[in-house]
């Protein structure tokens, strides 16, 4: 089993700041639109909220990335091409393993930007685009299924759900830290978390110098009893309600 720590949504390059949390859940604002989209941030209920973490630089009627996409059937289905999805692929992502969604969110209270997980997809099926996209995706206005964005192009469904709130269980970065500062699961070692091999940034006290970029950071966690009780854990925070 692998698990994935999957960035996604605004951050001071990719829509302009943190995305907010809003009466005790974070809100994970999608990114601006690339190539390809049908939805717009008033369609999803969130004009507001990204002209204000953009500072303006995006309103209502902009249109966005809307990816993960979480359904009302309790599931999701997350897009992923070029060389973010060539790395899954040579990490062996498939059936059976998790996306842990992550982003930057700014505290409701001290306004302290910070890393925290905000929803997870556990995959079923993976969906190759590269001879068309099925007509349910299309249907969906799934990003990744209404234009090619790379001959790579997959989407990965199965069951998924966004945290109703935001506990501190699901906080990546460490109080009062900079964000890319992080409390790491015991079980996580160097060596174990895909692009983070650099010994420095395995720090005393269980903590992490997580990236400053990318998207997908894969831990192999096999048959492992620790992260996988961990990884129950964060579910059962993220089901909470």
């Amino acid at each position: 089993m692998r698990i994935i720590f999957s960035r996604k949504g605004f951050d001071s390059s990719a829509g302009g700041g943190p995305s907010p949390i809003v009466d005790g859940r974070p809100v994970s604002l999608p990114i601006p639109a690339g190539i390809a989209s049908r939805t717009t941030y008033r369609s999803l209920g969130l004009g507001e909220h990204a002209a204000r973490a953009s500072r303006g630089r995006l309103g209502p009627d902009d249109l966005c990335h809307h990816d993960p996409m979480f359904l009302d059937d309790g599931s999701c289905a997350f897009g992923q091409c070029g060389a973010a999805q060539t790395h899954l692929a040579r990490q062996g992502v498939g059936k059976g393993d998790l996306f842990l969604f992550f982003g930057l969110f700014r505290d409701e209270t001290t306004g302290e930007p910070h890393h925290r997980i905000f929803g997870y997809l556990e995959v079923e099926e993976l969906v190759s685009l590269a001879q068309g996209a099925p007509e349910e995706l299309v249907a969906l206005g799934h990003p990744h299924a209404l234009e090619m964005h790379h001959r790579n192009d997959v989407v990965y469904r199965g069951p998924g759900r966004v945290a109703e709130r935001a506990s501190d269980a699901l906080r990546l970065t460490v109080p009062g830290g900079p964000p890319s500062l992080w409390n790491r699961p015991e079980w996580l070692r160097l060596g174990e978390l895909s692009y983070h091999d650099r010994a420095d940034r395995w720090l005393r006290g269980q903590r992490l110098r997580s990236v400053a970029r990318g998207q997908e950071f894969v831990a192999d966690v096999g048959r492992r009893r620790a992260p996988r009780e961990w990884l129950a854990q964060i579910l059962a925070e993220i089901k909470a309600s």
